[in-house]
């Protein structure tokens, strides 16, 4: 089974560089603004084995000459606010589009995960020129209550002045109130639900890798195909929401396109 989607929520990613003149307003300068979108193949909910088709925007601002630096699909918004080079850390955010019983029948009965966000900090190490460390931790607002953590590595390389390729591992460990909020059945949800109760701890909950190639097709129009494989191990693994309903292995397959405007204020 499978559905469309829109999403409401854009792609936002901040990249402010540090202005010579320390006089100058904050805001003044080159700029360039980035639109586009990004078509994709995902779960319909976490563990599930059924896939959605999303159409999501894609908005990135930043300043004109700054360095250009490596992104991967999965990069959540972020604000730069210490960058030394090859070291570069600041706030991360991410919009939670929640669940509940209408979007699938198999989650009927489940309480549902509103729609909110998670809030938190994010860090990036360069050790070389083709490779990239980034960690994030982020809390739930309004969707729950928990902590999550993510922590991947990219290589990446340019076969050939407008292509380039990376791929790299990529894992997640979360607390308990988040597990409960995706995985957790609790007594009335399994009488509702049909499913087995579960109450799941904190730990590690997934493992996977990505990929994608991007193609820079004029100096202002890039376009990308990515996908993401992700393994769901330790308390989400063991959900009965997973093993009675859906399915350990998740996907996510896409491809974006983007154009750049730029500009001076």
């Amino acid at each position: 089974m499978s559905k469309i989607a829109f999403s409401s929520a854009a792609i936002l990613v901040a990249s402010l560089g540090t202005s010579p003149a320390l006089a100058e307003p904050f805001w003044s300068g080159d700029w360039s603004l980035t639109l586009g979108a990004a078509v994709l193949t995902l779960p319909e909910f976490q563990g599930d084995d059924d896939y959605m088709l999303r159409v999501q925007p894609i908005i990135s601002l930043g300043r004109q000459g700054t360095a250009k630096r490596f992104s991967s699909r999965n990069d959540n918004i972020s604000l730069g606010l210490v960058d030394t080079g090859n070291f570069r850390a600041g706030v991360a955010g991410k919009v939670v589009f929640g669940r509940d019983g209408d979007d699938a029948a198999d989650i009927k009965g489940l309480d549902p995960v509103r729609f909110g966000g998670e809030l938190g900090g994010f860090a990036e190490f360069y050790p070389t020129d083709w490779m990239r460390l980034r960690g994030e931790v982020r809390h739930g607002i309004r969707s729950h209550d928990g902590v999550v953590a993510d922590v991947s590595a990219d290589f990446f390389t340019n076969i050939t002045p407008t292509v380039q390729v990376s791929a790299g591992p990529r894992v997640t460990y979360a607390s308990q109130d988040y597990h409960e909020a995706w995985y957790g059945v609790n007594a009335s949800e399994a009488a509702a639900s049909g499913l087995s109760e579960y109450h799941p701890d904190s730990g590690f909950h997934s493992v996977g890798l990505g990929g994608a190639i991007n193609w820079d097709v004029t100096e202002k129009v890039k376009t990308s195909l990515f996908g993401e494989y992700a393994r769901l191990v330790g308390p989400a693994a063991d959900s009965s929401l997973v093993n009675e309903r859906g399915s350990k292995n998740q996907f996510t397959l896409g491809v974006s396109a983007t154009y750049r405007f730029d500009f001076s204020l």
